[in-house]
């Protein structure tokens, strides 16, 4: 083992992390740059734009993002734990490649376009008047979960967990009850089409 790596190796272990803690970020502009090296903790941030940012590695918790540009940013084994999203743009987001421990998050009044949440678990998790175009929840535990006032366009559900999900007031989803688990989701007398789609029925009033 050379001088230089073990050198390198003691200077990473030294590294230290700065913890941001109860902070208001007010229009960052954080455009295709990396965070090294930084915890948030009961930070709120608004108006940023983080726009193709790199947020691996880095943990947020319970933090706020309001009206902030997330479209491609980079989340692998990101931590989101107690996240709240409102008035979002998000396009294009792997919340896939985040880090599972303590996941949570929900989403008000926001725009979420071509994420993929795949095989996340997200019990209980609450969206709330957003709209979620082609996004990918296959292989989610989503159970408890509720859809208020969502328009689900393209959004897609496979082999995912749905029991007890709340989907009575969503809009524009198409669910295959044989490839999802539904046992007690609440759906509207309006919202059934959704289920039977699939099947090319004609439901009349």
């Amino acid at each position: 083992m050379s001088f230089r790596f073990l050198t390198l190796l003691v200077q990473n272990r030294n590294m230290s992390i700065k913890l941001h803690e109860g902070k208001t970020f007010n229009k960052v502009n954080y455009v295709s740059k990396q965070l090294i090296n930084n915890e948030f903790s009961n930070c709120r941030f608004v108006d940023c734009d983080f726009t193709k940012a790199n947020f691996s590695n880095i943990d947020f918790m319970d933090c706020e993002f309001e009206a902030c540009n997330f479209s491609l940013t980079v989340m692998k084994d990101t931590g989101l734990k107690d996240i709240h999203f409102q008035d979002c743009k998000i396009v294009g987001v792997d919340f896939s490649a985040c880090n599972d421990f303590l996941f949570s998050v929900k989403f008000t009044d926001c725009h979420v376009d071509y994420a993929t949440f795949h095989s996340k678990r997200m019990k209980k998790t609450v969206f709330t008047n957003s709209v979620l175009k082609e996004v990918d929840f296959s292989e989610c535990d989503l159970s408890e979960s509720k859809f208020a006032n969502c328009d689900l366009t393209r959004t897609i559900f496979d082999r995912s967990i749905l029991d007890k999900a709340d989907f009575s007031t969503a809009v524009n989803f198409e669910i295959n009850p044989e490839r999802n688990r539904i046992k007690k989701a609440v759906f509207s007398h309006s919202g059934l089409l959704g289920l039977l789609s699939r099947y090319d029925l004609i439901v009349k009033d």
